[in-house]
């Protein structure tokens, strides 16, 4: 049981993700990914909006205000869902794509 975990770690976060995209299911770094790109457009959003309160431009604060909205909406439903139905490790998406060798 020790030896698979450790076969696990070999893999480079890069590759994990490539397998998260290609194969069903959602992996632990492809998920760590996601809420690292989630977070850096909340900052861009923050920085947009305070762009715009500073511009006094009413249209302009109402469109960030909804982009904020959507993406916030948007995390809480992918989190949601994640915590739904799992992660699933990384052996397992190389066994549904058949590029994982069939040890016994």
């Amino acid at each position: 049981m020790g030896t698979k975990q450790s076969e696990g770690d070999d893999y480079s976060p890069a590759k994990a993700v490539l397998l998260g995209a290609l194969a069903p299911g959602v992996n632990a770094p492809t998920w760590n990914t996601l809420k690292m790109a989630f977070l850096m457009l909340g900052l861009c959003l923050v920085a947009m909006l305070s762009l715009a309160f500073t511009s006094s431009d009413l249209t302009l604060i109402l469109h960030v205000v909804i982009l904020v909205l959507i993406t916030g909406s948007l995390f809480v439903l992918l989190s949601r869902f994640l915590a739904q139905t799992g992660l699933v490790t990384i052996e397992d998406q190389m066994q549904e794509l058949g590029l994982a060798t069939k040890s016994g």
